[in-house]
């Protein structure tokens, strides 16, 4: 597989720019702090400034990877901004909006960082390459272009990048240049037994105890090709949960043997929902969720949506059977 080469508008600006604000997407994931996290320490090791800020906090598993502690989380900009800052990185962000911080991000001139589908190009340089696994893959081949030997912090945040996008190596994204990354990274000093103790063997009990209230509500549809779960506010309350704790179990109903595809609508408001689609092989899931306004991946996307849950849901339903083909 072909990959897309760091532009040079790109690396001009990372090498002529001192300090830069790195953001993700809202709720972040593992590959789009992985990635913000990796991705300062590299240009910190240029002799840069860089400070990572989200609009959202970081779900728990993921609060052990280096540097997470510096991380700026709020709707509040971090001191000197926007003046003592000369870019806006953005990572794994579709559009602009997905950062939460648009209006503050827009004060800068844009570096768009991305791997997913249907990208806006909204940067002042942008870097997209769809047939990347993760985005950690790519910062890793930003090194490289950058000159940089990274250390084992940063190989250990761009791992767990690649292991999170990847499903632990089981998605359909699991490609021979994910795991030529993966073994680069643990050469340089990623630990994989470590990050996956992190990830699968770190879980609060407010996330098992949501997974139980989860599954109650499980259901599976044209003869069990697709699983519905929904996790509701009085979800959360009975589970003394947060939406962080809900992060990655939409995975468990795809593991049901016959599902190729699954739809979590996790509630935000009294009729908002934010709704995560999974599925297997060539079941598209990503059309399904630019038509919400949404994106990702063929196989994995999200997006955001306003309803009632069971029409909603009925709805979803048909559009992943027609999916199903």
């Amino acid at each position: 597989m072909s990959q897309v080469p760091p532009p040079d508008g790109l690396l001009q600006a990372l090498r002529n720019g001192q300090r830069f604000v790195l953001t993700g997407h809202r709720r972040p994931d593992g590959d789009s702090l992985g990635s913000a996290l990796g991705l300062a320490r590299i240009l910190r090791s240029l002799g840069k400034g860089a400070q990572v800020w989200n609009l959202d906090p970081m779900p728990p598993v993921y609060t052990k990877l280096p540097g997470s502690a510096r991380v700026h989380v709020g709707e509040e900009p971090p001191t000197g901004f926007p003046d003592n800052f000369d870019y806006a990185i953005c990572c794994e962000c579709p559009t602009l909006d997905r950062t939460g911080i648009a209006d503050a991000l827009s004060l800068l001139p844009i570096l768009n960082l991305d791997h997913h589908l249907g990208n806006d190009l909204y940067g002042e340089a942008n870097w997209v390459d769809t047939g990347a696994a993760a985005l950690g893959m790519m910062i890793h081949r930003l090194a490289e272009a950058l000159g940089v030997q990274i250390d084992a912090d940063t190989a250990t945040s761009l791992y767990t990048a690649v292991m999170t996008d990847t499903g632990g190596f089981r998605f359909g994204n699991t490609t021979a240049e994910a795991f030529d990354a993966a073994a680069a990274l643990v050469r340089e000093g990623a630990q994989p037994e470590r990050v996956s103790h992190w990830l699968y063997e770190s879980q609060s009990e407010a996330t098992l105890r949501l997974l139980g209230e989860m599954l109650r509500r499980l259901e599976l549809h044209h003869d069990g090709r697709i699983a519905t779960v929904l996790l509701l506010d009085e979800m959360f309350e009975r589970a003394s949960a947060t939406a962080a704790d809900a992060e990655d179990l939409v995975d468990y109903p795809r593991s049901i043997e016959g599902v190729d595809a699954v739809v979590l609508l996790r509630q935000q408001g009294a009729n908002s929902f934010k709704g995560s689609l999974r599925s297997r092989g060539n079941v598209d899931v990503e059309r399904i969720a630019r038509s919400y306004g949404g994106g990702g991946h063929k196989n994995a996307a999200g997006f955001e949506v306003e309803g009632a849950v069971d029409s909603l849901r009925a709805e979803l339903v048909a559009s992943l059977g027609e999916a199903l083909g």
